[in-house]
């Protein structure tokens, strides 16, 4: 079995400095274990340690588990596509919602990712999705599992909402020369739209087969950053491969 101190040098090496990267070799059993910190508005900020296990491959997905370290809650199964795409249900049809990775990469390309989804929750009437990612070049990212020569890819991301009309009902008690009565507020919510920009960026290893690093930033409409979200790589377990007859 593989681990990250066998891979050091490997990954520092001319390899990762191909001109085009091909779609890695996923199997049942590859691991990977990242710190993860969750920053919500100016004064939230959670930490823990995430497991994901590839659990089973097909010829177009990946199937595999997540969960907490050392959390007693049953572990989340999840699937993606064999790039990493999230695929689910948008308006009835299964829709890719996130491609982080598009394969071959190589410096310079770009792909996007757009959608329009009716009703995502009781407070919008739609959102209309715009991502566009870059792959910028190569750097040298530090992560708790190391030093490595990574693959950069951002996206610059842009949604719009159309408010759902609505009402909230707000009750109080009035006294007056006393008696005591119950007065109830009606406030309706007038249609409209929001909308917000999103950033994200990861930096993918090929010997690791995923990101060694991911961040991912929500902003308001006004340009306020209101979640961010990095993930990184504390180790990487490579499923030791069957020979084959």
């Amino acid at each position: 079995m593989k681990t990250i101190a066998a891979l050091a040098s490997l990954i520092l090496s001319s390899h990762c400095l191909a001109q085009s990267l091909e779609q890695p070799a996923i199997h049942a059993g590859d691991t990977w274990h990242y710190q993860s910190t969750a920053e919500r508005g100016p004064t939230g900020w959670t930490q823990t340690r995430d497991d994901v296990v590839v659990t089973r491959v097909t010829g177009s997905t990946i199937y595999f588990s997540q969960k907490q370290s050392g959390s007693t809650q049953p572990v989340s199964e999840v699937f993606a596509g064999t790039d990493w795409s999230r695929l689910r249900d948008v308006n009835g049809k299964e829709t890719v919602v996130a491609r982080p990775l598009s394969f071959p990469m190589s410096v310079g390309k770009t792909w996007s990712v757009q959608y329009t989804e009716q009703h995502p929750n009781k407070n919008h009437k739609s959102e209309q999705w715009d991502n566009r990612f870059t792959v910028v070049g190569y750097e040298t990212v530090d992560v708790p599992a190391g030093k490595f020569r990574a693959l950069k890819i951002e996206c610059e991301g842009h949604w719009v909402a159309e408010l759902e009309p609505g009402q909230s009902v707000v009750q109080g008690a009035r006294t007056s020369e006393g008696n005591t009565s119950m007065v109830t507020e009606v406030n309706h919510t007038v249609p409209g739209s929001a909308s917000g920009r999103t950033y994200k960026a990861l930096w993918y290893v090929p010997e690791v087969k995923r990101w060694v690093k991911s961040v991912e930033e929500y902003y308001s409409s006004g340009g306020v950053r209101n979640e961010r979200y990095t993930n990184e790589l504390i180790s990487f377990n490579a499923a030791a491969e069957t020979p084959q007859q």
